[in-house]
């Protein structure tokens, strides 16, 4: 067993980064960037990362957005050179980073930058979208995103944008926190909470556990503003394993509770149902007699999501006054061990008030162990040219590939990424996309890959319930493919004279998305067998894919679309429905180019319209 050094994960990601650009014939800088965004959206970071070209104005920077459907905004700017080895990042450089996009952010609220832009420019969009929604905005995350490793003399620094309204914290990425998101068993960061910094002081607390019990847990009352300034800080992170995360809370729900907050904001603690929170590790110290939560590790609100996101819009958009809230919580402490076992678990049994679908749906399904099982025991035919067979490792726990590796010395290593390369793992994200992409809706695709996990897994899990016999090798077989496609077209997209470097995702969702209509409207569905077989896509495919690619593009940035913000565009349904206005023409490719890569079924898959 060997342990990962920094070092070997910055050549790791770079060469991955290489490989990409390579590849993908694309930017070095935009992979970089994408292949950021992919390890952000995994560990629940962010929702989204959509790279743009910088514009051309002297102190103002910025190479990625995202638009949060909770009214939060994304910026990012990337540290990257190409450099060969690692390098430490200052902190003078760090206030140069967001300086640039602080400037970025406020030249684009006033108005000031998107009139000075070309408006056929990606960043004119999301500067002209920042400026049209202004101070709308619940908060806005700075992210510098940086191939070095900063350095141990870094403190902080002053985010001031003279601008109280909004807040404005700031995200630093860099390789020893990439190493950390890596090496670290269940991949993602803890959430740790020092209330000293979050409230006035440590809060009271009450045990509700005997000491044989095999986990303890604590009641607390927490000041409104607390949950609204962890929120602000850390939004749906919180919320990850939370089953509500799976559902979209409704709007009578959330009414009930602001207008409680702003009409009778005492009662809360009476009429709410409080929370249900988990957490990894915890610290109470005594203090004359009474128990008090100094910190928390790895917290996780498993119930209550509504309650907490409804006190920071409340807050934010209504300027409600929060000092006399107050929410109950309970608080488990479960071992780190423990923690996919019982927590699905707490966070099930705690949402029993409401019908939920495929509450279990987590890493221990029975649905994710079988896919798993295919994936460790179906080996793939080599490609044309190469000798070695692999396999399509499906990761069915967050970061167990990874984990995987670490149990085994260099000679193992090398062995297993031969049989199970990277460009090969399969993450359950990355199946719910593929699926809902060609048998549901690919708008959800574009929310982010959390939220169309969510569809994927109440869709799944009642299928799941009916029909489990028809999860078998050949629907493993048919993920596979749909993978080799998705992954051809991002390289076909890149390879593109009229692209541009962004937009990249949505143009190849819907393009595959369409691909997928065609072949259903003529009653033809992909050759699984001769596909796995090749294990890469023909020619009269790749053909079909560049028109469809190009017909997409043109489609989302048109003059006519909806929105002026491309990203935010592309996950409105009236988008996707002006997409398929051009499904006769990709009948008619695929009726004429499909020999080879697609037979005909006896009746319609029925698939979902997606509108």
């Amino acid at each position: 067993m060997t342990d990962t050094t920094i070092e070997e994960t910055f050549e790791e990601f770079r060469q991955e980064v290489l490989a990409s650009a390579m590849a993908n014939k694309d930017f070095e800088k935009i992979e970089f960037l994408n292949a950021f965004g992919r390890e952000l959206e995994q560990c629940d970071e962010i929702e989204e990362l959509q790279t743009c070209i910088s514009p051309n104005v002297r102190g103002v920077q910025i190479d990625g957005f995202g638009f949060n459907s909770d009214d939060g905004l994304d910026l990012f700017i990337a540290d990257f050179n190409q450099r060969p080895g690692l390098e430490t990042l200052t902190r003078t450089e760090v206030t140069a980073f967001v300086k640039r996009l602080t400037a970025f952010f406020l030249r684009s609220l006033s108005g000031e930058l998107h009139r000075s832009l070309e408006e056929t420019s990606e960043v004119y969009a999301v500067s002209r979208a920042i400026h049209e929604r202004g101070r709308q905005f619940g908060r806005v995350r700075l992210y510098v995103l940086s191939e070095r490793q900063l350095s141990d003399r870094f403190d902080t620094i002053d985010l001031s944008m003279h601008d109280d309204e909004i807040p404005v914290a700031l995200h630093i990425w860099d390789m020893s926190r990439l190493h950390r998101l890596r090496t670290s068993r269940n991949q993602k960061e803890a959430i740790e909470i020092d209330f000293e910094s979050f409230a006035a002081g440590p809060i009271p607390c009450l045990p509700a556990h005997l000491e044989s019990d095999i986990y303890k847990s604590y009641l607390l009352a927490l000041p409104g503003s607390v949950l609204a300034d962890l929120y602000a800080r850390y939004g749906a992170r919180l919320l990850e394993q939370n089953v509500r995360a799976f559902l979209q809370a409704t709007n009578k729900a959330n009414r009930g509770i602001r207008d409680t907050i702003l009409g009778d904001p005492g009662m809360i603690f009476a009429y709410n149902n409080g929370i249900t929170a988990t957490a990894s590790a915890l610290d109470v110290v005594s203090d004359g007699g009474t128990n008090r939560v100094r910190t928390i590790k790895d917290l996780q609100i498993v119930n209550g999501g509504q309650t907490t996101a409804s006190l920071f819009h409340a807050r934010r958009k209504d300027r409600a006054d929060l000092s006399k809230v107050f929410v109950q919580m309970k608080l488990t402490v479960i071992d780190e061990a423990r923690f996919e076992e019982v927590v699905p678990k707490i966070s099930q049994y705690a949402n029993t008030q409401n019908t939920v679908n495929a509450a279990d749906f987590f890493a221990n399904h029975p649905f994710h162990i079988r896919m798993e099982s295919f994936s460790r025991r179906l080996w793939a035919p080599a490609p044309a040219g190469q000798q070695t067979e692999t396999r399509w490792y499906y990761e069915r726990v967050r970061g167990q590939y990874a984990e995987e590796q670490t149990r085994l010395d260099a000679r193992g290593k090398r062995v297993f990424l031969q049989q199970n390369p990277k460009s090969q793992l399969l993450r359950k994200t990355d199946l719910a996309k593929y699926d809902n992409i060609w048998d549901d809706d690919p708008v959800r695709v574009n929310l982010g890959a959390q939220k169309n996990f969510a569809r994927y897994a109440v869709r799944i899990g009642e299928e799941w319930k009916e029909h489990a016999e028809r999860f078998d090798e050949d629907y493993f077989r048919q993920a596979v493919i749909r993978a080799i496609i998705f992954k051809s077209s991002e390289r076909i997209v890149s390879a593109q004279s009229w692209y541009e470097g962004g937009y990249r995702a949505n143009i190849v969702n819907y393009a595959n998305a369409l691909l997928s209509r065609a072949l259903d409207a003529e009653d033809l569905t992909l050759d699984t067998a001769a596909l796995w077989q090749k294990q890469q896509i023909p020619d009269s495919l790749t053909a079909i894919l560049v028109g469809l690619s190009e017909t997409v593009n043109r489609k989302l940035t048109s003059s006519g679309r909806g929105l002026s913000n491309v990203s935010e565009w592309a996950k409105k349904a009236e988008c996707w429905i002006s997409i398929l206005e051009h499904l006769p023409q990709a009948r008619e490719s695929v009726r004429k180019s499909s020999q080879g890569w697609s037979k005909p079924v006896a009746t319609s898959r029925g698939l979902a319209s997606g509108l």
